[in-house]
């Protein structure tokens, strides 16, 4: 039965059980279908019992294995789901998740990710097994929509051994435009979706919409038909705000886009207001009043702190589908997080929702986490859970002493089971002066770094300055550091800048002066010197005098990455465009929700032992952002512009016809 529970081998895994193991590369045992015989342990990751390299150990409970260090893409077993089909599901303990880390989590003041960045997360977000990609909102920017097409004609296309390909999703309001756009973003996917939406609450109406029910629901309908008019078949609905919103008219207006075509029906705690027991009646209310074949899904922002348990209690009554992001980024105080809505069904789903359970594979969770962490600049608090720092950290003397005789008194998730695999001690490496590239290439594959050819190299070189600058070694964090610093530069290397000297004069006895070296876009090398009121200031102001583009400085800080007086500096940069100057279109960014526009803003980190090195690295990576964003959207924009003209003049030799 699929509530039972099974104590599965290393070598032969038991009963089916939506329970029973994944073995990733943490050789983390989760779901299986069937029986799997040992030739096909291979693929569940379970290299451990027949490779000296891996030395797994059992640790018993849930199925879980430790491992040395990361593993391989194909030794991972992918968890079984049921086939997709748009408004059901065939097995009905499946829940699936959509994550929208790149379309609502962008919309976090202060995040802007490019086109490179959201394929990159886009990718590992299918290594993580998500069921919905909603790559963004593609009416918002010809750079959006440039980015969800990207998203769609690659990861949308990329199909897994086990059939396993994303739904690619793009957001539109309720009307022919938006619609059209998010269809010209999705459509070269193999499983396109469209999500509209229109508020339905009492003062979303009134204030913001100023249109009667009546015209709202209109609204809603046409826009679902005009979806499903265009070929796609996966239809999603959102009444805005449904948290604040009557039931009633909820079940009205619900059913009508449900007969008008719509999948699955989405329902957002749009302002975080709901208390997890009365948005568990409002699920079960829609599941019981609202006829027709459809998906039920959670939107919950965390606005009272209560979106994971609010996503969890839309679950158990009913809801078979979870919108989250990676890290909970998102407007305002954020969304329901995937990690911990994953892991708390991974944990908990079949004993206490009902037999619930999902198709992530938990041990990409902590590599997409890093990655959404570096590339967006949104810092992850230490204590969040699951993938905050302090997660898996103990220091209380009573706790410690328990985690030495057994870790299972204070840990119940083993670090290795979302991808953190943590402890020298467990590895036997410890990263120095005398490492090597294949050592460092190792710990890299480790940490959820996996660096080739001249990446690798230059990495190399930089743990090599650094290495033979400190004593006693370079800490994993400090190599996280290194590697992560200036990600993602820019999507096109050819305007790229990179730093390659800095030298400062600076104290009491005189003006702080900088002189930078810099290899530009041409491959052309050159100089710049300047004064400013500190060494930070004064590299900045002689990088500004190389690159040439006008920024406003937004955010600074900087911080030990270890404790010591030779920890690594990693400093966290924000610019935007200068308020002083005409700022092209592009460089805008439009809130979906209040329909606002703003500057968008560039973030990137540096790290280096000297702090002004580090600084200048962090601003320059921000730089190569700032100026890689501004070419896509010029060549965009003049590419729709020629489609655009070649368009008007095939319609003109039409009507002339």
């Amino acid at each position: 039965p699929r509530s039972h529970r099974t104590a599965s081998s290393v070598v032969g895994l038991g009963r089916r059980s939506t329970m029973a193991a994944q073995c990733a590369a943490s050789a983390v045992v989760s779901r299986v279908a069937a029986p799997r015989p040992a030739k096909a342990l291979k693929a569940a990751g379970a290299a451990p019992v027949r490779s000296a390299t891996h030395r797994a150990r059992r640790v018993g409970g849930r199925g879980v294995i430790r491992a040395t260090g990361a593993p391989k893409d194909e030794d991972v077993v992918r968890v079984p789901r049921p086939e997709y089909i748009p408004n059901k599901i065939d097995d009905p303990n499946y829940v699936r998740v959509f994550d929208t880390t790149l379309r609502d989590g962008e919309q976090s003041p202060g995040a802007t990710l490019t086109s490179k960045e959201k394929l990159d997360i886009a990718r590992n977000l299918a290594k993580l097994g998500v069921d919905i990609i909603e790559a963004g909102f593609p009416i918002a920017s010809p750079d959006d929509l440039e980015a969800v097409r990207n998203i769609a004609k690659n990861v949308g296309n990329e199909v897994y051994p086990d059939g396993y390909v994303p739904v690619i999703c793009g957001l539109s309001r309720a009307n022919k435009k938006d619609i059209d756009a998010a269809w010209e973003g999705v459509r070269h996917a193999k499983r396109p979706r469209i999500h509209t939406f229109i508020a339905t609450s009492k003062i979303h109406m009134e204030s913001k919409l100023r249109k009667t029910p009546d015209e709202v629901v209109q609204i809603a309908v046409d826009g679902v038909t005009y979806a499903r008019s265009l070929g796609c078949e996966d239809v999603e609905f959102s009444p805005e705000d449904a948290g604040r919103s009557d039931p009633e008219f909820l079940y009205r207006i619900l059913a009508a886009v449900v007969e008008a075509g719509a999948t699955t029906l989405n329902i957002p705690d749009t302002v975080g207001i709901c208390l997890p027991e009365e948005f568990g009646q409002l699920i079960a209310g829609i599941k019981a009043n609202v006829p027709g074949q459809y998906v039920i899904s959670t939107h919950c922002q965390n606005d009272l702190g209560l979106s994971t348990a609010n996503s969890l209690a839309g679950v158990a009554n009913g809801a078979r589908q979870v919108e989250c992001t990676i890290n909970g980024i998102g407007e305002r105080a954020g969304n329901a997080s995937l990690e911990e809505v994953a892991m708390s069904i991974w944990m908990r789903g079949q004993e206490k929702i009902f037999g619930a359970y999902t198709g992530i594979n938990p041990v990409y969770i902590y590599p997409c986490s890093k990655m959404v962490r570096e590339y967006s600049g949104m810092s992850v608090q230490p204590h969040k859970a699951i993938v905050g720092a302090n997660a898996f950290a103990h220091e209380s003397g009573i706790h410690q002493d328990g985690m030495l005789k057994n870790k299972q008194t204070y840990e119940i998730i083993a670090p290795e089971t979302i991808g953190y695999f943590r402890g020298e001690g467990d590895v036997g490496v410890v990263m120095g002066k005398h490492s090597g590239r294949h050592a460092l290439k190792s710990k890299l594959m480790q940490l959820g770094f996996p660096l080739e050819g001249d990446e690798l190299n230059e990495m190399f070189d930089r743990f090599k300055l650094v290495a033979e600058q400190k004593t006693g070694g370079v800490g994993d964090d400090e190599i996280i550091a290194l590697v992560t610093s200036g990600a993602g530069q820019g999507d096109d290397t050819a305007v790229t800048w990179k730093l390659d000297e800095v030298q400062v004069v600076c104290g009491t006895m005189g003006l702080p002066t900088a002189t930078v070296k810099m290899t530009g876009p041409d491959a052309v090398t050159r100089i710049n010197s300047a004064v400013g009121t500190g060494p930070v200031d004064a590299a900045y102001k002689a990088i500004d005098g190389l690159c040439r583009v006008k920024v406003d400085l937004v955010e600074y800080t900087v911080n030990a990455v270890v404790e010591g007086i030779e920890s690594l500096a990693q400093t966290r940069v924000s610019i935007r465009a200068k308020s002083d100057q005409n700022i092209p279109g592009a460089m805008m960014k439009a809130n979906v929700q209040t329909g606002n526009v703003e500057a968008r803003t560039f973030m990137a980190t540096g790290a280096d032992s000297d702090i002004v090195v580090s600084s200048a690295r962090a601003y320059v990576a921000a730089l190569n952002r700032m100026i890689s964003f501004m070419r896509s959207n010029a060549e965009t924009v003049a590419t729709e512009a020629v489609i655009d003209v070649v368009a008007e003049e095939e319609e003109k030799k039409a009507a002339a016809a």
